[in-house]
Parts: C-alpha cells; structure tokens; sequence
C-alpha cells in the first residue's frame, strides 16, 4: 500500500509542475484534465503526507519513552504515543477507502426516472412524494433540479417524470436510489381506512456527454407533437414536444415540459444518450454480475430496496437492513443518514473482497 501511496505522492507533485507549465496553462483542454486529476488524489495525498508525519513522531516518541523519564514526563509521552497511535489507525483506514476504486461516474450530474408501478393513482402519487424527497434533498446539497419530462395522473401524482440533477458528486450519492420504492399507507382515496402498499420504480443515470455516446443523426427519428399537461398556453397548440427514437436500439426518449421545440429535443437526446448508456452499462454488469452483486445493490429498477411504512412512521431500506424512525424527515429530504449508511457498507463490502 505505501508504494502505491507514495506513487500517488510522486504523481500529485508532478501535475503540481505541470500546472505551473506555460504550455500547460495555454492548453485548456490539458489545463482542465489535469486539474482534475489533481483534485481527484489531493484526498490521499494530503492522508498520506498527514500518515507520515504521525508515523515519524509516534516513532519518535517511542524512542523517547525508552529513556530516563521523571514520572511526569513518562506520562505524557505515553499519553501523546495513545493519541497518534489513534490517528495513525484512523488515518489507514481512510487511506485504504479513498484508494477504493472510484465509479468514473461519481461526479457527474444524473437523470432520475420516476415511475407509478403497482397501485394505479396512488402510486401515481407517491411517485410525487419521491420527487419532493428528492427535490428537497438536492436543495440540501446545493444541487440544481431541472424537470425534463412529466406525465401527470388527475389527481396531481405522476405516472412518470424525468429530471436532471446537476451538481458535482450528484450521482455518488443518488445512484444508490435505483429500484422498486414501496409505500404502506391509507391512501386518500380509501374511504374504509384500509392500508394499501404500493409501488414506484426509480432509475438513476449518470448524464453523458456527445463524446461518451455518439448519437448520429442517420440513426434518429424525430416525430413532434403538442404538449399535454402543465405549460402555458403553448400546450395542445403548438407541436412543441419531442420524441426521439434511437432506431438500432428502439430506446425512446420524449420531452414535453419546455415551450421551445428545439430545447425539448436538447433534453431528449440528453435523456437518450443516458438510457443508451444505462443499458450498455448494465449489460456490461451483468456479465461479471455472479462475482461482483453487491449487497447494496445492482441498480435494478425492479429489486425492491426501500419500504416506506406511514402508519409506523417508518422507513426501512432492505439492502442493509437500515430502519429509521422518522418517515416525515425522510419525505422531506433527509435522506442523508439513508445514502451514507448504503456508501459505508459498499466500501466495507469492496475492503473485505480487497478491491
């Protein structure tokens, strides 16, 4: 591991002088790619350089400890070699975590797919309550949201919506989301106060950029149609919405929630490149899927992962089997505790297979 770390060090000062390079500032493009490679191992190496100081003093206090001491002084070298002994083992734990291999993905913005699955309108209308955590959540973090697409039911849920998410990091948080939500509740529309149980799936994608899948135009059709729903008074008179068939893959992508055609088709392709790109993905996943499943899940938006519980005010997400007391916090966004408790067990899991 130290030579790897100290490998890491060599590099991290390297980019330090190439940033510094005249013919590296004048170059956006390799300006902009190693600035982010420095940032992406200044973590580790400012652990590594912290590791190493500690390293030199405990060894120094233990040489210490070997002389003659007052009993005073005795006491306090033993208390300082207690203290860095600590920090040394908190520091190669937290080595070995950031030296985890990274989703290439974790930075980058991502497009949610919320869908009503089983239970008709009241799916419909958790997925709406999903949307609102999310929304929320993203708040919280700083994040901007930026609806993409919505089909609404008559009674205000969605029976699908599409947005975007950017801020940096967005997705190492929000791909642990993916799957079956499934709500335990007394809907509205119950009149004998039965509990039902429902379902909504949720996809979460990392956005991709043209370079990441290359969309060509032979390979599209563009059919467009006038807006349903929310938007003014453009909708039903103008054909503004968009619908954009990938023909070698029939995956389609629609938008409709911009008064602009040319906007709608933006987002449709951007909403196509990452389903095309999901897909390759998973199908990649799937062929090492016997060796690799992890206990927090595939990403499969048909495993179930979460139970929200009202009559309990509870929350359980069964991938760790995490349960939480507090369901109005959670509906309101704070889903903190729930996505760093799914972050811990993967790294712990990816430890013990010594990834």
């Amino acid at each position: 591991m130290l030579d790897r770390l100290q490998a890491l060090a060599d590099r991290y000062e390297k980019l330090s002088e190439l940033l510094c390079d005249p013919d590296v500032v004048n170059d956006s493009k390799r300006l902009r790619e190693y600035s982010k490679e420095q940032s992406d191992l200044q973590p580790a190496f400012e652990a590594y350089t912290e590791y190493k100081t500690v390293t030199e003093e405990l060894e120094a206090a233990k040489v210490m400890q070997g002389e003659k001491l007052d009993d005073e002084m005795r006491e306090m070298v033993k208390m300082e070699i207690d203290e860095l002994s600590t920090r040394q083992t908190e520091l190669d734990e937290r080595i070995r975590i950031l030296l985890l291999p990274k989703d290439p993905n974790d930075d980058k913005n991502v497009i949610i797919e919320i869908r009503g699955a089983a239970g008709g309108d009241e799916a419909a209308l958790f997925a709406a309550d999903l949307y609102r955590m999310y929304t929320r959540y993203a708040d919280n973090q700083g994040w901007r949201v930026e609806l993409m697409d919505a089909n609404t039911n008559d009674l205000g849920g969605f029976k699908e919506v599409i947005f975007m998410i950017n801020g940096k990091g967005a997705y190492s948080k929000m791909k642990y989301e993916s799957g079956a939500h499934r709500v335990q509740r007394i809907p509205a529309t119950e009149s004998g106060g039965r509990i039902h149980t429902s379902t909504s799936t949720v996809a979460v994608m990392p956005e991709v950029e043209d370079l990441d899948i290359e969309i060509h135009d032979k390979d599209i059709r563009v059919d467009t149609f006038c807006s349903s729903g929310a938007g003014g008074q453009s909708v039903n008179t103008t054909k503004s919405a968009v619908r954009v068939t990938h023909i070698p893959t029939g995956i389609v992508a629609t938008c409709q929630d911009g008064k602009s055609q040319n906007s709608n088709k933006d987002k449709a392709l951007q909403v196509l490149r990452a389903r095309i790109f999901d897909v390759k993905r998973q199908e990649e996943e799937a062929k090492y899927a016997g060796e690799r499943k992890s206990k927090v899940g595939t990403g499969d938006r048909s495993e179930r992962i979460r139970t929200y519980n009202y009559p309990q005010s509870r929350v359980t997400d069964h991938r760790i089997g995490l349960t939480l007391h507090k369901l109005d916090q959670v509906m309101n966004g704070e889903i903190e505790e729930i996505i760093s408790a799914l972050n811990i067990a993967e790294q712990a899991e990816m430890m013990e297979k010594g990834e």
